[in-house]
């Protein structure tokens, strides 16, 4: 499309031939346009027409006036929701009793998000395309509610609660920050102090500043749109997320357009790029990582639909640019600068107290803040006729267009994948358990062409055992050097664990996996619980998440990494998953290669569910055949091996190494002709209490517990690849008595030490199994070890002598 570029002069002359336009530069309230944004303006509306997306001009300019009003009363509505009981729709100013005794609300940063979001349903209705949304700062949702319910878009329950009249809008008020809880304890009103299911078109909480920007570009899949709300706060700090020119390809991404509010706070400073000097900085950096940085009136919703609109007809002519060769990757993504202050439109814009509650004092009882809240509200209220026939424009552009709630990327639903076939061993062989993934993973990508693969990678994939996933799906390089690297890999990597996590959390229509050392996982424990926490609560309201399930894997874990420091000596980051709920995350520990292999396809095949897999990736005995392997992956756990008789004792073993070492007490008791039943605890989340009726689903019903765990065998020894006291708190439907059970595990031991070495240092080796046995029965310790191993056990000998 042509470029037209209007001066000032022509700008006047349009305006004295089309009315609409001359109506439009007007403004309202605050809300006032610059010659650069009327300039803007112009261009879209042209543009607009020539591709036949609007009859006329005028049509496009009466839209735009719609918007400013619609804009207003959304800032009206959120100082509202954050300072009122009631509204008072007719303009009149708010008495003492309407204010709320305890005002509260992320107001500020709500009021700059109200002229971008309304911004983005605009450009919406005028192009008819529904774009999803992503709004990083997840606290600033009063914006999405407000306007949400303006134009009618929201799910059925909020619909229902808050429809647009004064009834429905005093309850909203009430609502926000109401407190009100459900009899189970969960909040009782469809809305929250951040995105939530219940916010239509939302996909992500935001309550992790951060993690929108390490997500944006490999949210979309082709012929898809997404405008992703980033705060400058976020931009400034987190690295990642200026690296996302070096991951987007056009060939398997939509368009990403990323806005950044530039309002130049955080809570209670102003940030760098709150500075002349900073954003200019900034700026610079953006175009130094791949970035073409867009700035414009962060004020001015007009001004938001110009440029999104810019940024979305940029990238496409650079797609086409590459495609012709003349571009190669990284193209330079158009990146909005939305230049704002921190709560405009109200009392206090541009200082600290804005991002909370600007007014100096509490309305309610505060005579002066009561005066100012109504001072510069008026100027924000629009008549109830004018709302109406802005909200009536709205909804008639938006026939035959999917609402905003129901975004592609709010829906997503891709089809289960097929799966390859499962490729059992001899059980006389020793392998490393990660080629089963390995040669799995390669195969389900290759049988289901129609699912976006990405693989998370902030380490080595050879040292991981994922030499097959390398040579198959090659790391993502704007430059390759090796046969190992190419420009379309589909292996995202980069010694940042939030950021190649993030590429696979936000892949939501494809095959997902990734594998790190267990010690590091922990960098990703923030992205990953704030995906199960949106996905739990979408499960809750009825809307349960769509996305495929797939594996968190963390292998060079604990036991075997003694070769390097006890900072590589970590189980936090299955601990703390553990602690999450167990329909949403499972977490394994797979003991050989075919209990990996048989638990695969029910991960795969899962929706809205994570699985959490604490792999070793040497090589080590295949010990379960496949009814074995299938058993274990179908009821997570599995009797091992026993010996009958008075005063057996229950071994439990949870963890490859922890296995090992339990057949190995195992043979000293039988051979002192001692009783005893061994279980291999392959997913202990399932052996937990359960917390609501959605966990309760997930776990092991009390038959097979009661099969597993028979009550009569109340003497229990658990060695666990966790730290002991983790391990006994969830578990102890299954270690009923302490009196009665001992439970070994990490001890926060380490070092530069062997897989033996690591097993002694944490009291966790095979005959630290058998001492414990032996307290509890009350038996010598003699009668069941030499006398150097007693040494040994009794830490006055040589360790040497129990390997």
């Amino acid at each position: 499309m042509t470029q037209i570029l209007p001066s000032l002069a022509e700008l006047e002359e349009h305006a004295r031939v089309e009315p609409a336009f001359a109506a439009w530069q007007q403004g309202y309230g605050p809300l006032q346009h610059s010659s650069q944004t009327q300039a803007g303006v112009f261009r879209l509306a042209h543009q607009l027409v020539q591709a036949g997306l609007q009859p006329d001009l005028a049509s496009v300019y009466r839209l735009l006036s719609a918007l400013d009003r619609l804009t207003a009363a959304g800032l009206w509505l959120v100082v509202h929701m954050t300072y009122a009981r009631r509204v008072r729709l007719d303009g009149a100013s708010l008495e003492a009793d309407d204010f709320k005794a305890w005002p509260e609300g992320h107001t500020g940063g709500a009021l700059n998000m109200v002229p971008a979001y309304a911004g983005y349903l605009a450009l919406n209705a005028l192009s008819g395309e529904t774009r999803g949304w992503l709004m990083g700062q997840g606290h600033c949702v009063a914006a999405i509610d407000a306007l949400n319910l303006l134009t009618g878009n929201q799910q059925p329950e909020q619909a229902l609660t808050y429809p647009c009249d004064e009834d429905g809008i005093n309850r909203l008020l009430e609502d926000f920050y109401g407190y009100r809880q459900a009899a189970d304890g969960r909040p009782a009103a469809p809305l929250g102090s951040h995105v939530t299911p219940h916010t239509a078109g939302g996909i992500a909480e935001g309550g992790y500043l951060g993690f929108a920007e390490l997500q944006y570009a490999h949210l979309p899949l082709p012929g898809e749109t997404l405008v992703a709300f980033l705060s400058d706060g976020a931009a400034e700090e987190q690295r990642g997320g200026d690296w996302m020119p070096r991951w987007w390809r056009a060939e398997d991404c939509g368009a990403a357009l990323p806005v950044m509010i530039a309002n130049g706070r955080r809570i209670e400073q102003r940030t760098e790029l709150g500075t002349s000097e900073g954003l200019a900085g900034f700026k610079q950096h953006l175009r130094h990582c791949g970035f073409d940085p867009i700035a414009f009136d962060g004020r001015d919703p007009a001004a938001f639909a110009c440029t999104l609109w810019e940024m979305q007809q940029r990238l496409g002519r650079r797609v086409t640019e590459l495609e012709r060769g003349i571009l190669h990757y990284p193209l330079p993504i158009p990146y909005g600068i939305a230049e704002t202050v921190k709560g405009f439109g109200f009392y206090g814009a541009g200082s600290n107290a804005a991002h909370n509650l600007p007014l100096p004092g509490n309305p309610h009882t505060d005579v002066g803040a009561r005066a100012l809240f109504n001072q510069h509200a008026a100027p924000l209220w629009v008549s109830p006729d004018e709302l109406a026939a802005a909200r009536a424009l709205f909804a008639t552009l938006r026939q035959g267009r999917p609402l905003e709630r129901d975004n592609p990327l709010a829906t997503r639903n891709p089809p289960i994948p097929a799966l390859p076939p499962l490729h059992y061993l001899d059980l006389s062989e020793r392998c490393s358990p990660m080629k089963a993934l390995d040669r799995f993973f390669v195969d389900l990508v290759q049988a289901n062409p129609q699912l976006r693969p990405r693989v998370g990678n902030p380490d080595e994939l050879a040292s991981n055992r994922l030499g097959g996933v390398l040579k198959a799906l090659r790391h993502r390089a704007c430059q390759p050097e090796s046969e190992l690297e190419a420009v379309d890999g589909k292996i995202i990597t980069a010694l940042n664990e939030e950021a190649v996590v993030s590429a696979c959390l936000a892949n939501r229509g494809g095959l997902n996996l990734v594998a790190s050392y267990e010690a590091f996982c922990v960098k990703m424990l923030g992205a990953v619980r704030q995906a199960l926490i949106f996905a739990r609560q979408q499960k809750e309201v009825g809307r349960p998440a769509g996305w495929l399930g797939w594996p968190l894997v963390a292998s060079s874990h604990t036991w075997e990494n003694g070769k390097n420091q006890q900072s590589h000596q970590d189980t936090t980051f299955c601990e703390a998953l553990l602690g999450e709920m167990g329909d949403m995350v499972r977490v394994i520990f797979p003991a050989d290669h075919h209990s990996l292999l048989a638990v695969l396809p029910s991960i795969y095949r899962a929706r809205g569910q994570l699985t959490c897999m604490v792999v070793p990736k040497r090589e080590r005995p295949v010990l379960f055949d496949q009814i074995q392997a299938e058993q274990l992956a179908r009821d997570g756990a599995l009797v091992v091996d026993e010996v009958a008789g008075v005063d057996a004792v229950l071994l439990i073993a949870n963890g490859s190494y922890q296995l090992a070492e339990m057949r190995r007490a195992a043979e000293r008791l039988r051979a002192a002709g001692k009783a005893y039943r061994l279980v291999y605890l392959q997913e202990p989340g399932r052996f937990r209490a359960p917390r609501d009726r959605w966990e309760e689903e997930a776990l092991a019903d009390a038959d097979l517990r009661a099969r597993l765990f028979p009550d009569g065998l109340e003497r229990r020894v658990l060695l666990t690849h966790m730290r002991p006291e983790v391990a006994r708190g969830h578990l102890w439907p299954i270690l009923p008595d302490a009196r009665k059970s001992v439970v070994m595990g990490y001890r926060n031991r380490g070092g530069t030490l062997d897989e033996a070495g690591m097993l002694f240092a944490n009291q966790a080796s095979w005959a630290h199994v058998v001492q414990a046995c032996a307290g509890l029965l009350g038996l010598p310790l003699g009668g069941l070890l030499s006398e150097d191993e007693v040494a040994a056990v009794a830490g006055k000998g040589d360790p040497a002598a129990l390997r």
